[in-house]
């Protein structure tokens, strides 16, 4: 079953909207019918304490510890 996000011309409510074969598509505000699909973008999150840092700038070369060397992995 999808879930899709929706925002009502009448309103401007935004909400999102499991979707399944008896789903009636209206506002859950106003109960307005005129919907519009909002693009809808995904989130991925790393488990707590995996280290992994999105303002961790890359290892200086050599420091991946790559047992041919520093610059063997090219990073």
């Amino acid at each position: 079953m999808p879930m899709y996000e929706y925002q009502c011309r009448s309103c401007d409510h935004k909400f999102e909207l499991l979707v399944r074969e008896s789903t009636r598509y209206e506002c859950p505000k106003c109960t307005g019918r005129e919907l519009e699909k909002q693009l809808s973008v995904f989130a991925v999150s790393a488990a707590a304490g995996s280290g992994m840092s999105m303002t961790t700038p890359p290892a200086a070369c050599g420091a991946c510890g790559d047992p041919r060397g520093p610059g063997s992995c090219r990073n």
